[in-house]
């Protein structure tokens, strides 16, 4: 805790000013010794605003499988430390909602809900997204734990998940359902085939993470749900393509007539593109922020070299940063990057099944 404080402080009075927010007005030494005080004294030590801030900001900055990382300072971050039970915390959530979709120009929002402290584990987000829906495949083992909560919701396709919150360890979750204000859907249509709407598909505006730790200067924030906005091809290639989660692209073929005697057709390759197509098309054509992968990609290397011009590395893992549709076709895939660092500090870090309640839903 001691050495991970200490390297955090420096790091803040290195970096932290430069970036615009507030140094240490009495000093790096003066703050480090609170620091050690306060970890000699409680095991653990409080941040001040500013370092949350910086923190949460530079945890994305190095999240090695994020192409979207170049807007990394204008993270809007939510200090909700004060916020322990699930009530208040499943309230804050739909508010990050709400300030997220910001009528459809979605900002980067990340909401810092209390840090796990010696012996008082904070509480736990088990849902891996804010907004999920009952009938993804992705949803089943969640979707089961509520059933077993009692909840009576999800009938029908693209019904929203609840939100599961559990207070503390061995202590029952409880469930939430998410205000409709707080949720913007997009109906998805296609620019040239009208019979695309008759599908009946739908996704949410704002994709916002909630299983993950915050890990700040040896502080861990097991509730810090964060979100951009989407990249189309992490709905229309995964959400909706992959054939573990709603696997369309048969039913998408079918509607544009294509020929699926053989893989030779590339039927699928086909059907992946209109799909992708039509995602593109109705989050602009709704007025919801969304990128496509070549931009993406490209704003990705302008990221690379403003982070080298600061003397700093990317840490990436191509397998992530390559999009999963016309890879080769996207400015990020004949080069290579600097390798993930896993001890990389701040970061966004999956739960593992040494955390006190094991590894999320």
């Amino acid at each position: 805790m001691l050495a991970a404080a200490e390297e955090f402080v420096r790091h803040f009075d290195r970096e932290g000013p430069v970036n615009g927010e507030t140094g240490y007005p009495d000093g790096v030494e003066a703050r480090l010794r609170e620091v050690r005080a306060a970890v000699s004294a409680h095991g653990s030590y409080e941040h001040t605003p500013e370092e949350l801030t910086f923190g949460a900001r530079v945890a994305w900055r190095n999240s090695a499988r994020c192409i979207g990382r170049l807007y990394w300072h204008s993270l809007t971050v939510r200090d909700l430390r004060w916020a322990r039970h699930p009530d208040d915390i499943a309230e804050q959530c739909s508010e990050h909602l709400r300030l997220a979709t910001n009528k459809g120009r979605i900002r980067p929002v990340v909401s810092v809900f209390a840090p796990d402290r010696p012996g008082r584990p904070a509480a736990r987000i088990l849902s891996p997204q804010l907004v999920h829906y009952t009938d993804d495949p992705d949803s089943a083992r969640l979707l089961a734990r509520a059933r077993d909560l009692g909840w009576q919701g999800g009938k029908e396709p693209f019904d929203l998940m609840p939100l599961l919150v559990q207070a503390a360890p061995y202590r029952r979750p409880e469930h939430y359902d998410l205000p409709p204000d707080a949720v913007l859907e997009v109906p998805l249509s296609h620019p040239h085939h009208a019979g695309f709407a008759d599908l009946g598909l739908r996704w949410y505006a704002v994709p916002a993470v909630s299983d993950m730790t915050l890990e700040i200067g040896g502080i861990s924030y097991p509730a810090a749900p964060f979100n951009g906005w989407y990249m189309g091809t992490e709905i229309g290639s995964r959400d909706l393509g992959d054939v573990d989660r709603y696997d369309l692209l048969p039913a998408v073929a079918e509607l544009f007539e294509l020929d699926t005697s053989s893989p030779r057709k590339l039927w699928r390759d086909r059907a992946l593109v209109e799909l992708n197509l039509a995602v593109l098309h109705s989050y602009q054509d709704a007025g919801v922020t969304i990128s496509d992968h070549h931009t993406e990609s490209v704003r990705f290397l302008a990221h690379i070299e403003r982070e080298r011009r600061h003397g700093r590395p990317v840490p990436s893992e191509w397998s992530w940063i390559v999009p999963p549709l016309s890879g080769s076709a996207t400015a990020v895939f004949h080069r290579t990057f600097d390798p993930p660092d896993p001890k990389a500090r701040p970061a966004y870090l999956r739960r593992s099944p040494t955390d006190p309640w094991g590894p999320a839903l």
